[in-house]
């Protein structure tokens, strides 16, 4: 019978957690992989591969790549394809943070590709909306005989576009390059939808700017303004990686390859002229609503300065009549006191005749 082992025993192996220090559970890279895949004259290979077996099956071919797809990894577990695949530390550790700008950076013979992905947020209005642009990060790095993903944010899946190039093996067969393509074609496509969406929300807002009695609000246009803003920082530096990878910045691009980059590029430019546009034309909504409410200020303000000066008179002549005075006209005359109220409204009607005639009221 297997020896029990003492109390105090268990104790003192227990005591890490009996203390509260939190006890790490192991997390298997399996976890993060959302898909590792070997291709072959622009053809999926068959079968589960873990990234140690796909890259050296692809090397004793000599021929073909891996592309392999990860969501948010943690440092430990993403060491194990940075040691594989000869990854700089520097582009690992911007792999993992999520707050990175788009750019593009060689390390020896690997390239590095950030680029911002973002999905429109769907609301009622964008009068009350407080969030329209939502944002997650795309990280590339591009080989030889290699392509892996690192993505953050759960809208910036890439299991479809996964599918349409399984289906497409002539693309695949310009190796790795064409997968970097298409994720930015990708990318930039979603900018083209959430531009064409975003447009159409201000036009909304423009209408509501210019309508009479609109009740829209100088903040709302501002908070509209600081979607365009993130937008921006998203599309605007990402102008300069695709320019460069167009150009032939690098021998990981052949030139097949390139001249698709170059159409990219130019539905960046639209994507680009159009966020420009928008940031142009909501400065303009902002200062037409101060001008709105200046104008509507200033008419509540001639209305109150109406009212103050018609209310005035009674209050004068009202004034007067409550001195502790003996001699007063009419004061002693039966018809007085008729006299002076008649007296107070007509001059009351006359100043409200004026400021209506006016304008005023």
């Amino acid at each position: 019978m297997p020896a029990i082992p003492s109390l105090g025993g268990l104790r003192g192996r227990g005591n890490s957690r009996a203390k509260g220090v939190p006890v790490r559970v192991p997390v298997p890279l399996s976890a993060y992989v959302v898909d590792c895949a070997v291709y072959v004259g622009g053809k999926r290979l068959p079968g589960r591969w873990s990234h140690v077996e796909a890259i050296k099956e692809v090397r004793k071919r000599h021929e073909g790549f891996v592309w392999i797809g990860l969501h948010e990894p943690d440092s430990e577990q993403i060491q194990g394809i940075a040691e594989t695949f000869g990854l700089h530390e520097l582009a690992v550790e911007d792999a993992l943070e999520a707050h990175q700008r788009p750019k593009l950076e060689r390390y020896d013979d690997t390239l590095f590709l950030v680029v911002k992905t973002v999905r429109y947020v769907e609301h009622e209005s964008p009068t009350t909306a407080n969030e329209i642009v939502e944002t997650g990060e795309l990280m590339v790095f591009l080989g030889r005989d290699f392509v892996i993903t690192v993505r953050h944010g759960n809208h910036s899946g890439l299991a479809r576009l996964r599918r349409e190039l399984d289906d497409d093996p002539e693309r695949l067969q310009l190796g790795p390059s064409a997968v970097v393509h298409a994720i930015a074609d990708h990318v930039v496509d979603h900018y083209l939808d959430v531009t064409g969406r975003i447009e159409s929300d201000i036009d909304v807002m423009e209408a509501q700017v210019f309508a009479p009695r609109s009740q829209i609000s100088a903040e709302q246009i501002y908070l509209m303004k600081r979607e365009v803003l993130e937008l921006r920082r998203a599309v605007m530096p990402l102008a300069t990686p695709i320019q460069r990878l167009a150009e032939g910045y690098t021998r990981l691009v052949p030139d097949d390859v390139r001249s698709y980059f170059r159409d990219v590029a130019d539905h960046l430019t639209t994507v680009s002229e159009r966020v420009a546009a928008f940031d142009e034309l909501l400065s303009t909504l902002v200062d037409a609503t101060v001008a709105k409410i200046s104008l509507q200020q200033n008419t509540d303000m001639r209305k109150i300065t109406s009212w103050a000066a018609i209310i005035t008179v009674p209050t004068m002549i009202a004034g007067i009549y409550g001195m502790n005075f003996d001699y007063l006209p009419e004061l002693h005359w039966k018809f007085g006191y008729p006299l002076v109220i008649t007296v107070i409204l007509g001059i009351c009607l006359l100043l409200y005749r004026i400021f209506r005639k006016n304008g005023w009221l």
